[in-house]
């Protein structure tokens, strides 16, 4: 027995990917009712399989269960005769063999590709932030010279559009690769999911969404403090990091706090606009099927609008540090039973 089709969206990250996850996650059961089967236990799985796909080393540590868990996917997605959707932005740092291998899982099916993005500056600037959201100690002129944020997915190689789609589309058929791009200001705060949905086959309006702010940005001066504390904290493991860092550092403590914008520096402006170009031509010339405006993939105002990281001063790192420490005390007050939870600054 073969799906219909199997939907394979590879990311790219930082291109509203935790959003439409969060969609289809806590609407699973419609999603099953529309006729599109979700495999796995949850996200989590699905960020497995993207590490087995890729033989990423000490995969083991992450879990028990998570060596063997793309093999599970494929077993369950080939088991159905619904339509299959799975999901996780590290999909996108599968190298060309890998990005085969996956397609050919699934023999008989009817695979499409579905990718995310936005404009080659934003995706960097955002992916930098989220690998220091995660732990990580790189700084970004680090990153924009060639280093390694923390492993393929916080790296140019998910971050290069053209480079992905070169990856994983030369055995797809230009009507089965989807481009989704991330809407603008001025459009309306479901577009992506209505596009999304739209590849999916299913009505828009009958799911739930989150109201709630998903994976909230930072600002320039929260992210700088806290790629400098991840220097001196200890080797967490993927969940620890995940809870703390992520979780309790950065988005409940740092996200709390009045927050600047960063920008690109000026002087890789135009290193990032040639990657939109490039990508912007490779995606009319095979014919992807594009939803949303493709001039998305153009430098956007928001990419120089803000602050250069290296304008961030001591003074600031200071008193954002300070508000973090008065808000660590007030946690620890609150566990103790001393004086009710803080109710937010």
């Amino acid at each position: 027995m073969s799906p219909g089709r199997v939907l394979l969206h590879i990311g790219l990250p930082k291109t509203g990917t935790t959003y439409l996850q969060q969609v289809v996650w806590r609407n699973r059961d419609r999603l099953a009712t529309d006729g599109v089967h979700l495999p796995g236990f949850g996200h989590r799985e699905h960020l497995w399989a993207a590490l087995d796909l890729q033989e990423r080393p000490r995969l083991a540590k992450r879990h028990r269960d998570a060596p063997g868990a793309w093999g599970r996917l494929v077993e369950e997605a080939n088991g159905q005769s619904r339509d299959v959707l799975l999901t996780h932005e590290f999909l996108c740092g599968a190298t060309a063999e890998q990005a085969a291998r996956a397609i050919e899982a699934f023999p008989g099916s009817e695979v499409h590709l579905v990718v995310t993005a936005r404009d080659a500056a934003s995706v960097v600037s955002a992916g930098w932030q989220e690998s220091v959201k995660n732990g990580g100690t790189v700084d970004l002129p680090a990153v924009l010279a060639g280093k390694s944020a923390g492993g393929p997915e916080f790296s140019m190689r998910t971050w290069d559009l053209a480079g992905v789609l070169e990856r994983w589309t030369p055995a797809l058929p230009s009507d089965r690769v989807h481009v989704l791009v991330m809407p603008g200001s001025g459009q309306p705060h479901d577009q992506h999911w209505r596009h999304f949905a739209d590849v999916l086959g299913v009505d828009p309006d009958a799911y739930d969404l989150p109201t709630d702010a998903v994976n909230p940005a930072l600002g320039i001066v929260q992210i700088e403090m806290l790629r400098q504390v991840n220097a001196h904290l200890p080797s967490y493991s993927a969940h620890d990091r995940g809870v703390w860092i992520r979780g309790y550092l950065a988005e409940d403590l740092l996200a709390r706090q009045p927050r600047e914008r960063g920008a690109m520096p000026a002087e890789h402006r135009a290193r990032f606009a040639e990657l939109d170009r490039a990508a912007t031509e490779l995606i009319t010339e095979r014919g992807f099927h594009v939803l949303g405006d493709l001039s998305g993939l153009s430098p956007q105002q928001s990419s120089s609008a803000g602050r250069e990281p290296g304008t961030v001063s001591a003074d600031e790192l200071v008193e954002s540090a300070a508000r973090l420490v008065a808000d660590m005390v007030a946690d620890v007050r609150a566990s103790s039973g001393d004086v009710p939870p803080r109710s937010g600054r």
